[in-house]
């Protein structure tokens, strides 16, 4: 009995931290990210101290195994997303985050994404180990790509609030439904579409949900004929500022 009541409080107190750690995130992003995801960087910045504080409460309180799945993965896209506004704000002035490849880069091998420049635990991470190592195969939920941010102006815009468990499916529901009904990223038509190039590179990743057309259609205003084909727009690497 005692001992499930250590445990209840431990988790209580984990709980806590981690709210009052949102709490401080979210008033950087309604400060600094507009509606329609532009990032003012130069505000975070100002308020580094403050954006540090909160990176550091991320890399200091890793999920844990009594964790749930919601907490888990709004963990993982907040971190993700915090951590590439702290490699932009690292380098700013930049006009691209694929300006920060190294100098000798070789693609899927060495990129930006694949640089270890923070801690979550003891353990050394990278973005591309947030995305390819935690997000996509252990909760197999491709709307995570309409949530994590690239800070750049073709991915789905950086949302102006932290992602919380207790309304991760509406925050990412939402995200889906504007990231596709944006016809700055997406050209959906009935026959011949052009889209995003994350359907071309994820493709895999909407084969449960019934491959990339059913996929967009549930949540398009407009439907794409299930035999039209598909065509990608060039991707804009140009930082979302």
């Amino acid at each position: 009995m005692k001992r499930a009541l250590l445990l209840f409080f431990i988790i209580l107190v984990v709980n806590r931290l981690t709210g009052q750690s949102n709490v401080a995130y979210n008033d950087l992003l309604k400060k600094y990210v507009s509606a329609e995801g532009k990032v003012n960087y130069k505000g975070f910045i100002v308020e580094r101290d403050k954006f540090e504080a909160y990176l550091a409460h991320l890399s200091k309180y890793p999920p844990t195994s009594n964790w749930n799945r919601q907490e888990r993965m709004a963990f993982w896209i907040n971190a993700y997303n915090a951590f590439t506004i702290k490699l932009i704000i690292d380098h700013y002035p930049v006009e691209s985050i694929t300006d920060l490849h190294p100098l000798f880069y070789i693609p899927g091998f060495n990129s930006v994404w694949h640089e270890e420049f923070f801690k979550i635990g003891d353990q050394d991470f990278s973005l591309h180990r947030i995305e390819h190592e935690i997000l996509r195969p252990e909760f197999k939920d491709a709307r995570i790509h309409f949530a994590i941010n690239c800070a750049s102006f073709s991915c789905p815009i950086l949302r102006n609030e932290a992602y919380e468990a207790n309304k991760l499916d509406a925050q990412l529901e939402d995200q889906a439904r504007m990231f596709i009904n944006d016809s700055r990223r997406n050209l959906i038509r009935p026959e011949r579409p052009q889209i995003s190039e994350i359907f071309s590179w994820f493709k895999s990743d909407f084969e449960n949900r019934g491959g990339v057309i059913p996929f967009i259609n549930t949540y398009s205003k407009i439907k794409i004929n299930q035999g039209a084909r598909l065509s990608y727009l060039s991707y804009d690497w140009s930082l979302n500022h």
